[in-house]
């Protein structure tokens, strides 16, 4: 079947179910959290060859991924090497510290105009096509986010705006904000979304589907928990993720991740495909989703996350997936489900 492609949130643009993610773009120094987890500047740009070759046309970065923009002028090197920066949907970040003074982070005008003009030369063009504030500031106010945004894309220096690991609340606030002011507002939110981490459900997949905003899910198989390569009971292999974040495995080693891998790994059998593909899957049915960004250290990783689009989740599949993997639910929705039935 082929690649296939969703509307940006409510916008006009188009792009590709899979978005090619590229936090380990680039031999990332001892500094950088990414440091002996990410991929050569030859691999990843054979891995960029190969996504557009195979119709990803959106690509997802920022400003903080590697060292001093790393990630971000791995990129730029490929645009000066091919030439083929408008095939692209591109989307980048800004928020977080670039710098040591209190104004070289947060989603203030002065930070997020200085934080697109940097990341503009790092990627050497003259546009991105969606620019996201990496995550809410509380010490910024909304509107002024907002215009500045606004300002931005008049500018032509963005095309659309998203958010990043926003909270609802927060996040209707800036779309109230830019709707009073007449102001271009978010048309996509990027957040967290896989089988063990379903919290979104309860607040932010409401508020897309209501909004029209894209959900854009980042971490899908949960920094590789979820490809199959990890096993209850069984040492974690050298070299992976999670090897280097042993206490982050040890948070993720619990009954409830465990029945899910387990029934993840089953499925895959059953349909002849492998738990990396059958979790893509997964997300790609639920409402809401834009894209899927995915991660790759490797042209073969890459490749086996691709055959996720041409995988019909039987519904049966879908059905044990949610189950195994449902939410706590708390208050109030536990309340609300006790009398009403549902949330």
């Amino acid at each position: 079947m082929g690649m296939k492609y969703r509307n940006l949130g409510a916008s006009g643009a188009r792009v590709s179910e899979i978005c090619l993610g590229t936090m380990t773009f680039g031999e990332a120094d001892e500094k950088s959290f990414m440091h002996k987890i990410g991929a050569s500047e030859e691999e990843s740009h054979r891995m960029m060859s190969r996504a557009l070759d195979a119709g990803v046309n959106f690509w997802d970065t920022a400003n903080v991924y590697g060292q001093d923009g790393l990630s971000e002028r791995v990129i730029g090197a490929w645009f000066r090497k091919n030439g083929r920066r408008h095939d692209v949907v591109l989307a980048t970040k800004g928020r977080f510290g670039m710098g040591p003074g209190p104004n070289d982070r947060g989603a203030s005008r002065k930070h997020i105009k200085q934080a697109v003009d940097d990341s503009l030369r790092r990627l050497g063009t003259d546009y991105i096509d969606l620019y996201q504030v990496h995550m809410q500031d509380i010490k910024a106010p909304e509107e002024e986010t907002a215009r500045t945004l606004d300002e931005l894309i008049q500018a032509g220096k963005i095309h659309y705006a998203g958010a990043s690991n926003y909270t609802a609340y927060r996040l209707i606030e800036h779309l109230w904000a830019a709707d009073r002011a007449g102001l271009n507002r978010y048309v996509t939110l990027q957040a967290q979304y896989n089988l063990l981490e379903r919290g979104l459900e309860f607040e932010h997949v409401p508020a897309c589907k209501r909004w029209g905003l894209g959900l854009l899910t980042w971490s899908p198989l949960a920094g590789g928990f979820l490809t199959g390569k990890y096993r209850r009971e069984q040492a974690v292999p050298s070299g992976t993720r999670y090897d280097k974040m042993k206490e982050r495995f040890e948070t993720r080693s619990t009954d409830r991740n465990w029945a899910i891998v387990d029934t993840l790994i089953a499925i895959a059998k059953e349909l002849n495909a492998t738990p990396t593909q059958v979790s893509l899957a997964w997300l790609l049915c639920k409402p809401a989703v834009t894209s899927v960004i995915i991660g790759a250290r490797s042209v073969a990783q890459l490749d086996d996350s691709l055959k996720a689009v041409d995988l019909m989740l039987p519904d049966e599949a879908f059905a044990k997936l949610d189950v195994v993997s449902a939410p706590q639910l708390f208050y109030p929705y536990d309340f609300i489900k006790n009398i009403d039935g549902s949330w």
